[in-house]
């Protein structure tokens, strides 16, 4: 064993890796958990921010998520063909079309969000209600202080569209 072999920490000892680790898995199981709707995680992101800013032009909406407008053509497009959203003509400028929420997507995002609760059950069955409510304040602080935007998953602002 060299002086170099001796400094190596276990990967379950590194905090990165052990993220790393729990972030693949969460994000494997949560495709799954939405699969039978039909939808991705990528899909939800969407709707979850449609929800919220119904009727914003495509344009907004980039700016809203921080993603390239290829990105957002793709997702609506899907969402379209899903029947979850519309494209509509802007109704005061002629040359932007706004996106809206069809009443089909009120049952998904109902049901995809008992998926979420139920995975964060999943997930921290092992901790206790204080555990929990400290490690959400830890990993808030944390995504904060690295420039990651509250509710938006850094995934979406890739610019290739990535099946869901």
């Amino acid at each position: 064993m060299t002086e170099a072999d001796s400094t190596f920490v276990p990967l379950a000892d590194q905090p990165a890796f052990l993220l790393g680790q729990l972030g693949a898995y969460t994000g494997g199981r949560f495709g799954e958990l939405l699969a039978p709707l039909g939808i991705g995680p990528r899909h939800f992101g969407m709707l979850r921010v449609l929800r919220e800013h119904d009727g914003q032009t495509q344009q907004q909406l980039c700016e809203t998520l921080g993603i390239h407008r290829n990105v957002m053509v793709g997702l609506v497009d899907e969402l379209a063909k899903r029947r979850l959203v519309e494209r509509r003509r802007h109704p005061t400028d002629r040359r932007a079309h706004a996106v809206y929420l069809l009443p089909a997507a009120d049952d998904v995002l109902g049901r995809a969000q008992a998926a979420v609760t139920a995975l964060d059950g999943e997930l921290f069955a092992g901790l206790d209600a204080e555990e929990r409510a400290t490690l959400l304040g830890l990993l808030q602080r944390t995504a904060a202080s690295n420039g990651l935007r509250p509710g938006i998953h850094p995934g979406l602002t890739h610019e290739r569209v990535r099946p869901c």
